[in-house]
């Protein structure tokens, strides 16, 4: 469902990330992990055509994003970190905007807007302006647009970044719910996310992918080729 193969993405003669390549099968949740500035956000705009990639190819569903983008986007929800949201609308009005742009009319419309309402426990604010929100109701917003259209992958960009410890509570029950039917690519540099909801881990640094497997192998004593346990490098590559 979402298939990295040899991206690359150049600024100038700095590589964002490099040869990056993974897969993720249908109804995985896998966790992009690693520091702050290891290329994760670059790697998700990729994946997701925002970006243009100086090599290699992304993939979702099938559907190259150079080439094909607008028929992988139908299968494709995404929240960007800090996801743009128009202040002056309401919940309502937002989720509405969004369904018709997508060519969502009628019943089917209402029905879905009632459901990602339902799933991210927005209807105590359903009316108020987006504006006059905190970040958790915010970010609520933000996944169910993404959501909206039934898409069959999610990917999301620190969706708890900035979050209460109640909302980052919440916000995990809702990926766990949806991770029952999703494909979900989620990027986090807090490793509790990853336990919290997810079944892979894809470790990247420095713009490059060091691991790719399950938690359990993540966490193996196994040795790296630096000679450091897998965990002593993720407690010190994640250092503030």
């Amino acid at each position: 469902m979402i298939e990295a193969a040899g991206l690359t993405k150049y600024y100038g003669e700095f590589a964002a990330i490099d040869n990056v390549s993974f897969s993720i099968n249908k109804g995985e949740v896998a966790a992009f992990l690693g520091p702050n500035g290891a290329g994760k956000s670059t790697s998700m705009k990729l994946l997701t055509g925002y970006l243009a990639a100086t090599k290699g190819t992304a993939k979702i569903a099938g559907y190259d994003m150079a080439t094909n983008r607008i028929a992988g986007a139908r299968k494709l929800g995404y929240l960007p970190e800090n996801g743009p949201l128009y202040p002056d609308m309401t919940p309502c009005s937002l989720l509405r905007f969004f369904g018709e742009s997508r060519g969502m009319s009628g019943k089917y419309l209402n029905d879905r807007i009632a459901a990602v309402v339902e799933l991210c426990s927005l209807r105590s604010v359903y009316r108020k302006p987006i504006g006059k929100l905190s970040k958790g109701y915010r970010q609520r917003v933000g996944m169910a647009q993404a959501m909206l259209h039934e898409p069959e992958v999610l990917i999301l960009d620190e969706p708890t970044a900035g979050l209460d410890p109640n909302q980052i509570h919440d916000v995990r029950e809702t990926l766990r719910r949806i991770g029952k039917e999703k494909t979900i690519l989620l990027s986090t540099h807090i490793l509790q996310e990853v336990e919290a909801v997810a079944s892979r881990v894809l470790f990247i640094n420095e713009g490059r992918l060091v691991f790719n497997g399950t938690i359990s192998e993540f966490w193996k004593k196994d040795k790296d080729q630096t000679g450091k346990d897998l965990d002593n490098r993720f407690r010190e590559l994640t250092k503030c």
